[in-house]
């Protein structure tokens, strides 16, 4: 994707009650210049100031790298192994003129040496914690990046369809998600969006369960929970199958999640309580005597990270849902030693309403 960062960057400069803002390697760091850098012992620190200046803090070895970028047009504090990385943070400090300032830091990947070693440059410097607003200004995706999200799904899905041709009983769990992977990367996805879960029979009834060396059964449940990147945007599919005949509890279970699956997706829309979202889910899973099976939320936020905070769609959340927030839909229901369903859709809030980005047959006997 060709990406102007400049209005990402213009966001972050509005965040209030701080003078700059520091991020680390990881998704933030990626959404916001577009550099990819390893979270290693040599530390890496971007700071964007309110005056639209941007400067990094880096190793000598990783310089090149922003001579790449002379988009950026961003100063650099370099550091070397034999000096250490102690003086570039003081030099940032003195020279940004941030000495009694406040620092916003996105704490939920800056690792405390890092903090303190701003902490020890300057002991007037206040550290101020920013991660939820750099997480909502992510959580409104633009349209390339939903586009990335669509070609991801469909790749996914194009694995997923031709896996019902090959899948058979007798083949384990783990050869199961091996092969997904395979396929997913030979079909055109640039990485996974995590190790595929695939979890046969009782093991289904695991909701994050990983997979292990049990061999798929006849008539067993088959959950799928899997998707591949594009442009490091992820696709989030569960289906759950049946490889032969279910039994009726199988069936209802499966119908339930269906039907609350459905129910959220057609509550859900701009301005909705996030909450009300699972509640529609919820209610369904509830009133037909399996409340206490359902052991997670409703869905997630869904962008560089496979799981984003903003939006949450779990129950008693208020916030409301904005024209551009991305997340799945993925009610379950989990019966230990039966087994467990889940359906997961990923979707995108419009202006009236949502998109569906994922479109696989949510069916639970494979044709």
């Amino acid at each position: 994707m060709n990406i102007d960062f400049k209005p990402r960057q213009e966001k972050i400069r509005q965040i209030s009650g701080v003078d700059a803002v520091a991020i680390v390697p990881g998704t933030n760091m990626v959404y916001f210049t577009g550099l990819h850098f390893h979270l290693s012992e040599r530390p890496i620190v971007a700071i964007f100031l309110p005056d639209g200046a941007l400067h990094i803090i880096t190793p000598e070895l990783e310089v090149p790298k922003l001579d790449a970028r002379p988009d950026l047009n961003a100063g650099v504090f370099m550091w070397n192994d034999v000096e250490g990385f102690e003086g570039a943070f003081a030099q940032a400090i003195a020279d940004l003129n941030l000495t009694g300032k406040t620092l916003g830091v996105d704490g939920m990947t800056m690792r405390v040496f890092e903090s303190q070693t701003f902490e020890r440059a300057d002991a007037s410097l206040t550290i101020s914690d920013v991660s939820l607003e750099l997480i909502r200004i992510r959580s409104r995706k633009m349209p390339d990046e939903v586009a990335a999200m669509q070609e991801a799904v469909r790749i996914s899905e194009m694995v997923l369809g031709r896996m019902l041709e090959w899948v058979e009983p007798g083949m384990t769990e783990k050869q199961i998600s091996r092969r997904l992977a395979e396929e997913l990367i030979s079909n055109g996805t640039d990485g996974l969006s995590f190790e595929p879960l695939v979890q046969t029979g009782p093991n289904s009834a695991l909701p994050h369960g990983m997979p292990g060396d049990r061999a798929l059964q006849e008539n067993d449940f088959l959950l799928i929970d899997f998707g591949g990147t594009v442009n490091g945007y992820p696709a989030d599919i569960t289906r759950t199958f049946c490889l032969g005949t279910p039994t009726d509890e199988m069936q209802k279970i499966y119908d339930t999640v269906l039907r609350a699956n459905e129910a959220a997706k057609a509550v859900a829309g701009p301005g909705v309580p996030m909450g009300a979202v699972d509640k529609a889910a919820r209610d369904v899973i509830t009133e037909a005597g399996y409340g206490e099976y359902f052991i997670h939320r409703t869905g997630h936020g869904l962008g560089l990270d496979v799981h984003e905070p903003i939006p949450q769609i779990a129950a008693g959340v208020t916030d409301t849902l904005e024209p551009g927030m991305a997340f799945t839909i993925e009610p379950g229901i989990y019966v230990p030693g039966l087994g467990g369903v889940r359906i997961e859709d990923n979707v995108v809030v419009t202006e009236d309403g949502i998109h569906v980005l994922t479109s696989f047959p949510r069916m639970l006997q494979a044709e």
